[in-house]
């Protein structure tokens, strides 16, 4: 059987592979299949053929296919550590850019490198370090500084420099003469006041393609695949974009086993945009590694209280014991989605910006700071239980009874829900990078509105 697409998202535990075909110019879902990642066997492919095997079986023949596009969180993601001047500023800008472009920051620091921190970058180990600092035409010598010293690790990571344009051509000597590679891109914060992510995001992800065929298990990966590889989070950031199109302000919510991922496409309200104190990037990711509801459930029952679940679950000691992906009953399928709904209220608080009030020679005055999501329209949700759980109209309706902080900038109680029904928004963000159109159709057809 000749299929037009096939889709590998490959993550650290499990590898799913869905198979699309077209027709008129509408592209729909044939089948799924899950196999268990294989890099631990040493070859990230053993597990596609396995799934693809599964995937055969359920169509009834042999496959055959067009073209095959892959998203990845396997080898660990895309690790990166960023360095820049000043924290609030070049640093944050390079911070937006990486988890734009899908990373996993394990490591910040502003201004002059010390020796300390260098021996914690050493200790990372990052796969891609991003440098960046000055607005265009201003700080030089810090950020050439740090270049020297980066450029002196023992680490094979690409260095991608985001910073001051006026001294490119000094920067790559540095790492030239050092046989380290470096890549040049736009300065992440040309001018004050004014973010610059999006070229910084595109090589990024464009890096961790080049380069993910180099961790254990993924050397392989290119004799399957046809076009490059782009780190799952990405995938599903370009998908969020692509609802932004179709539904304006939206966010999408993303509660897996070990973080929850937050992406909120918006340029906010006028009112809160003449009260801002500083920019912030009209799409924005923040991933947040201690709210997980399997590998970090421990954590999270933590920050609940035990006593507080132990009120709403008496049997709590089974059912921790019992916690897994694959829920056996309706208790434990509750249990699941009690933790959810704090992975996700606790996660709005922290993606939002809030008010804040000053005092200034003229008075007290009213200031707002970080992400503005009061002029949200949609929130989608995604991940295994907000896809598939039948508690996940709970889970996101949970939104609108909480008590929030009052100074927080959160959606309003106009605000709709909807949900990845067939759990395929990397897929989409992956293929709405050839397909554009396509991918639109098919993510309208794929979303539920609750």
């Amino acid at each position: 059987m000749k299929i037009d697409l096939l889709v590998a998202e490959i993550g650290s535990t499990t590898t799913v592979l869905t198979a699309f075909q077209t027709k008129d110019n509408n592209m729909s879902i044939l089948a799924q299949s899950e196999y268990k990642t294989t890099i631990p066997e040493g070859d990230v492919t053993i597990g596609i053929e396995k799934a693809l095997s599964i995937l055969s079986g359920k169509l009834g023949e042999n496959i055959h296919w067009n073209k095959f596009l892959a998203t990845s969180s396997a080898a660990g993601g895309l690790t990166v550590t960023v360095h820049g001047l000043v924290y609030d500023m070049t640093v944050k800008a390079a911070q937006e850019a990486s988890l734009g472009a899908g990373a996993i920051i394990k490591y910040v620091t502003a201004g002059k490198l010390r020796e300390s921190q260098l021996t914690q970058i050493k200790k990372i180990n990052p796969k891609l370090i991003i440098l960046s600092g000055g607005v265009d035409y201003g700080e030089e010598e810090i950020v050439i500084e740090n270049a020297r010293l980066l450029a002196s690790l023992p680490t094979k990571a690409p260095v991608i420099y985001a910073g001051n344009c006026a001294i490119q051509e000094e920067i790559k000597d540095i790492f030239d003469k050092q046989n380290k590679k470096i890549i040049i891109t736009e300065n992440v914060y040309p001018k004050v006041d004014q973010l610059n992510v999006e070229p910084a995001r595109k090589i990024i992800q464009e890096v961790f393609s080049k380069h993910i065929i180099n961790a254990p298990g993924m050397e392989k990966i290119y004799d399957i695949v046809d076009e490059e590889i782009i780190p799952t989070p990405a995938a599903v950031v370009h998908t969020t974009e692509l609802l932004s199109i179709l539904y304006e302000d939206v966010m999408t919510i993303d509660i897996g086993g070990a973080t929850t991922d937050i992406v909120s496409v918006t340029d906010g309200s006028p009112e809160i945009q003449k009260i801002l104190v500083s920019p912030e990037p009209r799409t924005k990711r923040t991933v947040d590694g201690d709210l997980g509801i399997y590998i970090n459930a421990a954590h999270v029952i933590d920050l609940i209280g035990i006593d507080n679940i132990k009120n709403h679950f008496s049997n709590f000691d089974e059912l921790l014991n019992n916690l897994s992906p694959f829920p056996n009953n309706d208790s434990e399928e509750k249990f699941c989605a009690f933790l959810a709904k704090y992975c996700l209220l606790t996660a709005i608080k922290r993606h939002a910006g809030k008010i804040n009030y000053i005092y200034t020679p003229l008075g007290r005055q009213k200031i707002a700071q970080g992400k503005d999501l009061t002029a949200i329209k949609v929130m989608f949700g995604t991940g295994g239980i907000l896809s598939r759980s039948k508690y996940r109209k709970h889970i996101m309706q949970s939104f609108l009874t909480h008590k929030f902080s009052e100074d927080l900038l959160i959606p309003t109680q106009d605000v709709k829900f909807a949900y990845d029904k067939n759990y395929i928004f990397a897929n989409i963000g992956i293929i709405g990078k050839y397909y554009k159109d396509i991918a639109l159709t098919l993510l309208k057809n794929n979303v539920e509105f609750i």
